[in-house]
Parts: C-alpha cells; structure tokens; sequence
C-alpha cells in the first residue's frame, strides 16, 4: 500500500460509503495519488492498515478466487486482494478513481489479473465471482445485500462494511431490540456473521458512525420457498411488531387483503387444476425494500370485529378461516419480535395448508 497505509475512499454511489449519506461540507483536505476526497459524498480514508489486512483475511481468499470488489477507490484494499486472488473485478462509480486504479497497477504484474467497471453497482450486471469484498456507501446498504444475494450462481461469501446499526440488524436474532424484517429476511437466505466493529476513528475525517464488517455465507441449497411468499408473510407479521399476530391479523385491511388473495388462488387454480400453489418468481429477491410494509392503514391499531349497521357484530367466516390457522399453531398471542426462522416456517406451512398465499 502506498505509504504503509490503509487510505481507502468511501463514497457515496458505488465506491465506498462511510458516511451514511451524510450531507456535510465537501472535505478536501485528504489526498491520495493526486485525488482529492469529497466527504459531501461520503468520502472517508480508512487509516488503519490492521483493518485491511484483517477483512482480507477474514474473507478466506483462494488462489483460485475471483474477488468482486465493490468500490476500490485509489485501490490500497485492491492491491491485497490481487495479491490474494486469482482476479479482481473492481465495480467503481467515480471515474477520477478510475483512472486512479488504472495508473496505480499499470505496469505492474498486477494488472493483468484486475479487471474495472465503472458503473452503477446497483444498475450493473454482476459477472461470476466467489467472493466480495465491499466498503459501501451506507444508503444502498440494504438494496446491495439483497442484489448480491438474488445473484446466481451464489458466491461463497461477502464481507461487507457497513453502518453499524445495519449490521447488527442483519446479525440480530428474536428478543434482540433490532430485529426485524430485514434480520428474518437475510437469514432467510444466508447465513450472516458479525466479524469486527471498525470505530469512526479509523477514518479521516471521520463519519457521524461507527462501522462493522459482517460475513454473509448465501445457503446452499437456496431455500425452495418463493422469496415473494416468504416476504410477504414477514413483512405483514413486521407491519407492528410488537402487537400480537392475532392482533395484526384480526384488522379488516388484512382479512380484505388475505381474503382476495385466497380467492384469486381459487380462480388460478379451476382455471389450471394441475396448479397447487400460487407462482411466485425467485427473482424478486433483488427488489427486497427494507422500509416497505403491507398496504396498511397505519391508523387502524384497535382490534376490529365486523359490525352491521345497527351495532351488533357479524360473524365473518374467513376471518374465523385465519384466526383458526393461528391457533392451530398456538400463534394468536405471539409477536413477531419473538418468533425465530423455524416459527415463521411453520406458520407460513399452516396457512398454505388452508389455500393462503402471501404474494
């Protein structure tokens, strides 16, 4: 590494984030080859060289790895990896880094094995790779993770640096303060390490934040449950997670909501009766919204019973339909926050045995 030490940009875009999106005065008073960095773009040189050698290592690169590296910036992380690796494919939005990367490893016997896409890593067609290596801008934490995990065929793992508060969400298990849709979601489909917390210090200048760099390991074989069904049971238990299922699933707008889907599955399934359950693509992992939820009306708190125009309660028989699911799997007084991975499978597997579907 040029000078001994571990400076690497972060930026917002694709190549390095650090700052979380802060909106901060531009910073100019780091440099690197000749490049200035931009903390309005989230641009933070990480001075600890121990870091480096430590995410390097942590990734457990082969000779025959092919590294994705998700913002280089002037390259002191990529100079380790190719070292490392059989080859580097390094993804960078900022073309002044661009050129940085090429004039750093032109001439060297490096430069052979590096191969550079400037571009969107959000817009940008990811070719094969075992294992990334990623130092992201904190805004596009949660669309990333779920680019890379719909990416097929499945790394071997990712080691990430994220925002701190994001990646103890993603580690998080039942009972934990931060768990949450995004925690049961992710482990869903990898399984997920906490590795080491990376201190704002460490950066010049350094973030509002502290980081930390997390292992995330896709499961093989992937899960055979669509992801747009598993979500959408996830996301509408998350919808109030603190509120007991029974609770969440009594309100009107979820009977309506449920009770459409179950019919539509009906007419699918007359219309084509080899049909048994409702088509949902796996490929909609990739459009995975951490802060969306049910199309809910966020007002409606109080648990709701039918009633007719003249005050006295109806007995609506497809509400009974999905309040029997839950407490034929002792779930009606359960809350989400507390349900772990194999709860959710079961519950997902009562409510399919009755014809419902979540997408």
């Amino acid at each position: 590494m040029a000078g001994g030490k571990a400076e690497k940009p972060r930026r917002r875009g694709s190549s390095g984030g650090g700052g979380g999106g802060e909106r901060s005065q531009p910073y100019h008073g780091g440099f690197q080859g000749g490049v200035s960095f931009d903390k309005s773009k989230g641009q933070h040189i990480l001075r600890n060289p121990l870091i480096v050698d430590s995410i390097v290592q942590k990734s457990g690169i082969k000779p025959t790895d092919i590294v994705l590296e998700i913002g280089p910036g002037t390259g002191n992380l990529t100079k380790k990896l190719l070292e490392a690796a059989k080859s580097v494919i390094a993804v960078e939005l900022d073309p002044r880094m661009v050129l940085e990367l090429q004039r750093r490893f032109q001439g060297t016997s490096l430069t052979s094995r590096l191969k550079i896409i400037q571009g969107d890593i959000l817009k940008t067609d990811l070719p094969y790779f075992d294992i990334c290596v990623a130092n992201i801008p904190y805004q596009i934490s949660s669309p990333l993770t779920f680019k890379l995990l719909a990416h097929r065929p499945a790394f071997r793992c990712a080691v990430i640096m994220f925002q701190r508060e994001f990646a103890m969400r993603l580690v998080a298990k039942p009972s934990d303060t931060l768990y949450c849709r995004l925690s049961v979601n992710t482990q869903f489909l990898a399984n997920v390490y906490h590795l080491l917390k990376v201190g704002k210090n460490n950066f010049r200048p350094p973030p509002k934040v502290d980081s930390s760099v997390v292992r995330i390991e896709p499961k093989k074989p992937a899960p055979t449950i669509s992801f747009k069904e598993w979500d959408g049971l996830i996301r509408l238990c998350f919808s109030r997670k603190n509120k007991t299922l029974g609770s969440i699933f009594r309100q009107k707008n979820v009977i309506a909501l449920l009770e459409k889907n179950y019919k539509t599955l009906k007419q699918v399934q007359q219309a084509h009766p080899a049909s048994t359950e409702i088509a949902c693509m796996a490929e909609d992992v990739a459009d995975f919204d951490e802060e969306s939820n049910m199309d809910l009306d966020e007002g409606e708190e109080m648990e709701m019973d039918d009633i007719d125009m003249v005050g006295e309660k109806q007995e609506n028989p497809f509400k009974e339909k999905v309040m029997g699911v839950l407490r034929s799997g002792d779930f009606e007084k359960k809350r989400a926050s507390k349900l772990s991975q194999e709860d959710f499978f079961s519950l997902l597997s009562l409510f399919n045995q009755q014809g419902f579907h979540f997408c």
